[in-house]
């Protein structure tokens, strides 16, 4: 399963502190984005569950039938990138871009990854392209924020250690 939710990037230790904040033992999405929104300061509840969405994408939380849990691993330990790559949608497509170009700026980024856009999201939007221009500038931004990429200026470009893969 490939995720399209795509929060607004921070660092890893914001990752961490929302990780430590998901209960361990069950809890519901409201109880989880309540203490999200405690302890990591995210705006709302809205973020708050986008954040969670986007934590299950990188396999530091699990969904149960009870609601959500913290999985028993070390933000630091885990392979947040190649989750990130694996799980979430329009990563692998942008970085096969970046790959094969060079480097692509955010509007460059986005004309790649039009075609990947499924014909229902377009319909859902009123103004899709708008919509997931955002969410490739994201995009973007978590592959910095995972050492995927790197960004000079308002160019990408993937890092020397994701060259070659």
């Amino acid at each position: 399963m490939r995720y399209k939710i795509v929060p607004p990037v921070r660092d890893r230790e914001f990752l961490a502190t929302a990780h430590r904040a998901v209960p361990l033992v069950p809890g519901s999405v409201e109880d989880c984005c309540i203490r999200l929104v405690d302890e990591t300061a995210a705006p709302s509840r809205d973020v708050a569950r986008e954040y969670l969405t986007f934590l299950q994408a990188l396999e530091l939380v699990a969904e149960t039938d009870r609601g959500f849990r913290r999985r028993r691993v070390e933000v630091d330990e885990a392979d947040l990138a190649d989750a990130f790559e694996r799980r979430v949608f329009g990563a692998t497509e942008l970085l096969d871009a970046l790959r094969e170009a060079g480097s692509l700026t955010v509007d460059e980024s986005f004309d790649r990854l039009r075609g990947a856009v499924p014909r229902w999201e377009r319909d859902r939007h009123t103004d899709w392209a708008d919509e997931w221009r955002e969410r490739t500038e994201r995009l973007l931004d978590w592959s910095v924020a995972f050492d995927l990429a790197t960004r000079d200026g308002d160019r990408y470009r993937v890092s020397d250690q994701t060259q070659n893969e």
